[in-house]
Parts: C-alpha cells; sequence; structure tokens
C-alpha cells in the first residue's frame, strides 16, 4: 500500500471497519477514529502486515484473529473499587439518599454498563449488601451487568479472580465476599445469583429500563461526540426520575445539562433530569374570555361536577382531617359514599388500605411539597391485584394550608406491560445471544470445511502412494504371516504351560487349611483361596475386585489396616499380629495374620500376601 497516500489509509482502515460489521455484527463506526486506527495498527504489526486489504484477508482465513482483535480494540482495563475516592463517595453520601428514595423495601435496579470481566458488578454488590444486608441484598437488588465482549463476559460469569486481580479490595471485605481456591478469589455464590450478564452494545441495542443506579465507567470516552450523544440519550431513557450515574474520571457531561445535573462534579456523579412535566390539564386548558365568562354559581356546579367526573379517583382532605371530598372513581374503587364526607381519616379503611396515609399526609401539610407514592400493590379480592401510584398535593392560598388532595392512578396495565416487556427483552437478549453463537459457529465450521476439502486433496494424492507402498507391504506381510504362524505355535505350547502353572498353583491354595488374601496396592482383593471362604463364609466372586477394608467380614479390619500398609510400604519382609474375630458360624475365634509384601521381579512391590490361621489353642 502506497503510506503516502492519507486516503487510501482512511479507505483501507474503513474498510476493515466495514468487514467487522458485516462479518461479526461489531460496529466500530462510533469509535474515535484516531484512538481506534492505532489500536488496529497495532495488531496489524503483531503479526507482520502493512496492508489493510491484506490484513482483512488475514481476518478472512483466521477465525482466532478476530479474538485477538477484539482483545485489542475493546479495552477491558478494570478493577474492583477503582478510584477508591469516588466509590467511597458513592457508598457514604448517594447510595444512602438513594435507598432513601426507593423506601424499605421497594426493589433496586443496577446497571453496570460496558462492564468488561466484571469487577465493576462485583464492586456494585459488595457496596450494596454492605448498605443493605445479606438478606435484602438477595431479596430486593437485581444487578445488569453488560458488555460487547463475549470473551471478558464469559470470565465475568466465572466470578473468579487472581490475586493481583483483588488487590483494590480491603482484607476484611474480601474475607467477606471472596471463598478462596487454591491461588483463585471466586465471589460468593449466594450473592453471584443477583447479577446478571448480559451482552449489550449500548449503540445499537435497547437500554436496559427502570434502573436506580447506572454504572458507566470510562466508556464513553472510546466513542465520539455523536455516538456519546446517543448513548447518554439511551442511559437518560434508562434510568428512573432522580436515577443516578456514575461516569469515569475521564468523563463530564459538560454540554448534557438538559440530561443529567451533577450531584458531584469531581467524582463524576450526575443525576437524572427530568423531562419537562405539564401541569396537569394543561394540554387541554382554553383561555376564557371575559365576555364570554359563565356565572358564579354555573361555574361553581361546573367545577363540582368536571371533579367527581374526573377519570382517577381522587380525595380531598382538609386541615383538620377529615374527608371533605370524593369524586366518583374514588367511591367505586374504595366503596365510599356521601355519608363518608365530613369523616374523619383515621376512621375510613382508606386510611390504611392501600398505603399509609395519615403518615403521608401528615407529611405533605408539613413539607407543603408535592409526594409520590409509586407502584403500590393492593390485593384488591383473592384474584384481583391492583398496582397504584398515589400523588398527594398540598392545597394552598397565598398564606394558609387548605388541605391534602390525594389522587390514585391504577397504574396495573403499565405495569404488567413493563413485566411483559422485560420478559420479552430477557427473551430477545437470550436469542440474539444463541444467535450470534451459532453464527460464529457457522462460520468457523465453513472456514474448517474449506480446510478440510484442501487437506482430502492432499489427502487423495498420498493415497495414490500409498497403494503403490501396500502392494509391496502385502509381499513383506505374506512373509511375515509365515513367521507368526510359527511365533503362534510357540505361543500355544506356552499357553498350555500356563494352563498347567495355574491348575498347580490353584491346588496348592485349595490344599491350605489356611486362609490366603492377595491384595494390590490399593488394597483390592485379587487372591481369596477356599480356606478363606471357610473361615469367613464369603465366596471368592464376592470377595474378588472388592476393597478389602470394605468386606463385611467378623475380622476388625480397621485393626488389620496399618499391618497391610506396613506390607505394601516397608522393606520389612513380614509382620504379624493376632487379632479376636468371629467366624462364619459365629463364633469368636482368635486369629493369627502373617503379612508380607508380594514383591515383583524387579524387586517392586505388588501387593501383599495376607495369611490368617485360626488358633486352636
Amino acid at each position: 500500500m502506497d503510506k503516502t497516500s492519507g486516503d487510501s489509509v482512511d479507505v483501507g482502515f474503513e474498510a476493515v471497519l466495514l468487514y467487522l460489521k458485516e462479518a461479526r455484527g461489531f460496529d466500530f463506526t462510533g469509535y474515535k477514529r484516531t484512538s481506534l486506527s492505532r489500536r488496529v495498527r497495532r495488531r496489524m504489526s503483531q503479526v507482520g502486515i502493512d496492508d489493510y486489504a491484506e490484513y482483512i484477508d488475514f481476518l478472512q482465513v483466521n477465525a482466532d484473529e478476530f479474538a485477538a482483535l477484539f482483545n485489542v480494540l475493546l479495552i477491558n482495563v478494570t478493577s474492583f473499587l477503582r478510584d477508591p475516592e469516588a466509590w467511597q463517595h458513592l457508598r457514604d453520601e448517594v447510595l444512602p439518599k438513594l435507598l432513601d428514595e426507593v423506601g424499605p423495601d421497594g426493589p433496586i435496579r443496577v446497571w453496570s454498563a460496558g462492564c468488561a470481566s466484571g469487577q465493576e458488578a462485583y464492586s456494585l454488590a459488595i457496596l450494596l449488601t454492605e448498605a443493605l444486608g445479606v438478606d435484602a441484598f438477595r431479596q430486593r437488588v437485581k444487578i445488569y451487568a453488560t458488555d460487547v465482549d463475549e470473551e471478558a463476559l464469559a470470565q465475568a460469569r466465572q466470578a473468579g479472580y487472581g490475586e493481583r486481580e483483588v488487590e483494590g479490595v480491603p482484607p476484611e471485605l474480601l474475607e467477606r465476599y471472596f471463598e478462596h481456591h487454591a491461588t483463585r478469589y471466586v465471589f460468593r455464590q449466594d450473592l453471584r445469583r443477583s447479577v446478571i450478564f448480559g451482552r449489550n452494545d449500548l449503540v445499537q441495542d435497547a437500554p436496559i429500563s427502570r434502573i436506580h443506579l447506572l454504572v458507566c465507567r470510562n466508556t464513553l470516552m472510546y466513542f465520539n461526540a455523536e455516538t456519546q450523544g446517543k448513548i447518554l440519550a439511551r442511559l437518560h431513557f434508562a434510568l428512573l426520575p432522580h436515577g443516578v450515574l456514575f461516569l469515569g474520571k475521564a468523563e463530564m457531561l459538560l454540554s448534557y445539562d438538559n440530561l443529567f445535573t451533577p450531584v458531584d462534579l469531581k467524582r463524576r456523579l450526575f443525576r437524572k433530569v427530568s423531562s419537562p412535566a405539564v401541569a396537569p390539564g394543561a394540554l387541554f386548558a382554553h383561555p376564557v374570555h371575559a365576555d364570554r365568562r359563565p356565572e358564579p354559581n354555573t361555574t361553581d356546579e361546573l367545577r363540582e361536577h368536571a371533579f367527581s367526573a374526573a377519570p382517577v379517583a381522587q380525595v380531598v382532605i382538609n386541615s383538620d382531617d377529615q374527608v371533605s371530598l370524593i369524586n366518583q372513581q374514588a367511591e367505586a374503587m374504595f366503596g365510599l359514599g356521601p355519608r363518608d364526607v365530613g369523616r374523619p381519616l383515621r376512621d375510613l379503611e382508606l386510611s390504611y388500605r392501600p398505603v399509609e396515609l395519615r403518615a403521608q399526609v401528615e407529611r405533605v401539610k408539613l413539607e407543603r411539597r408535592t409526594l409520590r407514592l409509586r407502584d403500590i400493590e393492593w390485593q384488591r379480592g383473592p384474584n384481583d391485584t391492583v398496582w397504584l401510584d398515589v400523588h398527594l398535593n398540598p392545597l394552598t392560598n397565598e398564606r394558609d394550608l387548605l388541605g391534602v388532595s390525594v389522587v390514585f392512578h391504577d397504574v396495573s396495565a403499565a405495569r404488567r406491560l413493563l413485566d411483559e416487556l422485560e420478559h420479552a427483552n430477557r427473551r430477545l437478549e437470550s436469542a440474539y445471544e444463541e444467535l450470534q453463537s451459532t453464527n460464529e459457529e457457522l462460520e468457523t465450521t465453513n472456514e474448517e470445511l474449506q480446510s478440510t476439502v484442501e487437506e482430502l486433496e492432499t489427502t487423495n494424492e498420498e493415497l495414490q502412494s500409498t497403494n503403490e507402498e501396500l502392494e509391496t507391504m502385502n509381499e513383506e506381510l505374506q512373509s511375515t504371516n509365515d513367521e507368526l504362524q510359527t511365533i503362534n505355535d510357540r505361543l500355544s505350547e506356552r499357553s498350555v504351560e500356563l494352563d498347567d502353572l495355574n491348575n498347580f498353583l490353584e491346588s496348592i491354595l485349595t490344599s491350605l487349611r489356611s486362609g490366603v488374601i492377595v491384595v494390590d496396592p490399593e488394597m483390592r482383593v485379587i487372591v481369596w483361596n477356599r480356606g478363606s471362604e471357610e473361615l469367613w463364609g464369603l465366596r471368592r466372586d464376592e470377595a474378588d475386585g472388592q476393597h478389602l477394608l470394605n468386606l463385611d467380614i467378623g475380622l476388625p479390619l480397621a485393626e488389620l489396616r496399618p499391618l497391610v500398609r506396613s506390607a505394601l510400604v516397608d522393606a520389612d519382609p513380614m509382620r504379624e499380629t493376632t487379632l479376636a474375630a468371629v467366624n462364619r458360624k459365629g463364633r469368636t475365634v482368635s486369629v493369627r495374620v502373617v503379612a508380607s509384601p508380594l514383591k515383583g521381579r524387579d524387586g517392586a512391590t505388588e501387593g501383599a500376601i495376607l495369611v490368617l490361621e485360626e488358633n486352636r489353642s
């Protein structure tokens, strides 16, 4: 390639990115070109290639090169509690406020975007467990950890790290949250179940929704400004109102104040800015001209009917905690009626079902600010569960508090849709992972088939030569066959001799009145003579191959273990002992046991010989 032409370099580099996108589905077009080009050139120099087109050819014929290239492009630099000062501020200042907003029983959803090999996700698990306790963490917390690098995700799922990788974890936390196996530290399995790993491309894939804390550290800095804007819009969508975004120290967000506001700019902690809210009824409001203004009594009647016919349940409580107004939806939903107007709130079931209202009303009256209670579960009937959002708004004039308006929004349908969407997203993520894996396997198989075809062509030529050699070998085999026939005759003679020797040995063992047991170095029985059968009542076929110490006989085998071990290990040729035992007839007898090593031709110990003789004196 002509390196003097900058355009040709750019075209060649873009061709590599396009090939990676088409072949493996990785879209690097949103990454910063200078750093990306530098990393590609570094990998090319490692394999000894200078030309981009030649490198694409190299990728086409070397499937393993994709993994090596992605390891260079996707810089997985991470550690436990990286930048300790920022993590300490998150633990001491941000998490307590976030947990107070969620409430004592609400679920907590955390997303670690660009988690690499998982240290960041497990750091979050440690901090949340410290703040909530083990039981509350397992019941309430879900940590979603995502990355585009499948190899890094595979390592993260194993949750095992070397000694150097856990250096940033304080010793007391290391002892509480990791199990030490040889040279690896493995994160606790009971807490590991709350950390869910999956592949997610921040540029292309849909974000995980309803997140309280989103950690995306030192990931945005690899993208250009346009792609950063797209990603930040997705992260903004993922967060719940007032959710917290935790970035790396190289990322500022100075030009995105419409999406995030700094909580602590030095430590790169930001809070989501909610979309501009529209005041209730503002979308449908129209100016009323003075010359067409209704009469006062008509306005009051219209206001009363409008309140009564409102599509959401609403109850108004005055400053003395008495129920002043109830609309039709509230009457139908909670079984209220005109008789309940004027009654104290504490006398109504509504004061504690579906949610404890009295304390919340007092809080609104005291603080004089709107309070919103989310995802209130109400078991209205045996098979009827309703989810509500409750809004409490203070009603004031210029000086005094007039009362509190309590509005109940039925969000059951939205809740079911969100659950279904989350389920569908999980299934989609799983299907995408399976498809990605299948595509990679198919590509690998195609390459293997191409290689196999080439090997078959070579093999065909080799077979031709082999056929010629076989003809020569056939003649040699004929001669060898004659020799084998002679050897076979000799083996037949040796087999007859061996049978005679075996019969002779069997006769000796059968003739011995003493019990003879031979075991191998693992103490498995290989010889059990008739004397042993008579003494213990256990047949040869029942004893052969069994561990000596596992046999169900009347001999105290535990006391016999040291004697056998000595025969197997020590150089002393013979040891003996006398043991009290119970023979096959159930009588207590004294048995003399002599153990000696079974030596091979080379002098090595190949087992032990036990001779057992009943003392009849």
